[in-house]
Order: structure tokens, then sequence, then C-alpha cells
């Protein structure tokens, strides 16, 4: 069973800024794989299959820089908490030091900086869960509390809208296929992407 994380706040302030891309790629395998979600007091979560494997779907509810305590509480339910991670749990989530539109996969690894993340370690006590990183790009002219929390920019839409499109693919691949593979290919595919913006 996978638990695939999308993190971001909770509340129509939220819902269209830079810290909330994880809450709209599970929308989209919502979506796409017909699994419905259920609103508690700490998180909207809802269980279902992608191509066949069962998967648990969350959102937080508990602000971005305590994630973590709906994550470990979900988890400790379901008895996983003690197992490796990179075999049960994919995370979602905007990073500012990736270019708009990018999607990276991480096997494990520190939290960068972000909270959700370093809220997520925190409380389950380890690192070694994937990651789906989304990136949002930075505006140096901007402090980065206030530029992860406003919206798109228009010129940005289509290209946050793609990158959400390709996380989805991208947790199905890895789901599907393993997550060394889902890296080669979706991790490849940036790194032409960003060679390509460079010219």
């Amino acid at each position: 069973m996978w638990v695939i994380v999308g993190l971001g706040n909770p509340g129509n302030k939220y819902s269209k800024t830079r810290h909330n891309i994880g809450f709209r790629v599970v929308d989209l395998l919502s979506a796409r794989w017909g699994i419905a979600v259920e609103k508690t007091d700490m998180y909207l979560i809802g269980r279902g299959n992608i191509e066949g494997r069962g998967v648990t779907l969350l959102k937080p509810l508990t602000f971005m820089n305590r994630s973590g305590l709906a994550v470990r509480k979900v988890l400790k339910a379901m008895d996983i908490i003690s197992d490796n991670l990179s075999e049960s749990l994919i995370v979602i989530h905007d990073d500012i030091d990736i270019d708009t539109g990018i999607i990276r996969i991480r096997r494990r690894g520190s939290s960068g900086g972000h909270r959700g993340i370093d809220s997520i370690i925190r409380e389950v006590g380890k690192g070694d869960f994937i990651r789906v990183k989304v990136g949002i790009g930075r505006d140096r002219e901007v402090p980065v509390e206030e530029y992860v929390l406003s919206n798109f920019g228009v010129s940005d839409k289509n290209v946050i809208k793609d990158a959400a499109i390709n996380a989805a693919n991208a947790v199905t691949a890895i789901i599907n296929n393993g997550v060394e593979m889902a890296m080669g290919e979706y991790n490849r595919l940036n790194r032409k992407q960003e060679v390509t913006k460079g010219l």
C-alpha cells in the first residue's frame, strides 16, 4: 500500500498559491483514478487503486509546517511507520530551487529547507521517503515566505498546469515501474528541458 501525500495549506486563500502544488497534484490523481477523499479534523484522505495497486491519498490540513502530524497519524494507523518508507511513502511538494515547471524525483534526502518536509522527517523520524518535487522557481527580490504564498503569474499558469500533470504521471510511474525507472525517465527528461531553456 502506497501513501501519497500532497503538501499545501488548507483554505481558499491558499488554493492557487505556489506552496499548494502538492494539493493540486493529489486532486488530479483523485479525479483521474476515481478516488474520493473525505475530510477529517486533520486531513483529507481517500483510499483506492492506481494501476491496480492500493493507495491512500492524503492532504494534511494542519498547515505546511505541521504536515508531519497528519502523515505520522496515518502511517501509524496503517502500521507502516517503522517500514522502509521509500517503498510506501511518496510526498509531492514545491521546490523554489528548481525552475518553474520542472519535475524531479528523489528517493530520500534532507528537507532542503522546506518546512513541510522538515515536519514529516521530524515526526516520522527518518527521511527515507520518495519526493516528487515540482519546481516553482524563485524571485530573489521577494522574501521566500511571501513568494511561496503568492499565486502563479499569468505566464506560468499553463506551465504549472502541465507540471502538475507530469507530477501525477511521475507518481503513477513510481507505483507502476519503481522509483529507479521513474527517476531515470523524469529526471532525464527534465535535464533536457533545462538545457533547452538555456539555449
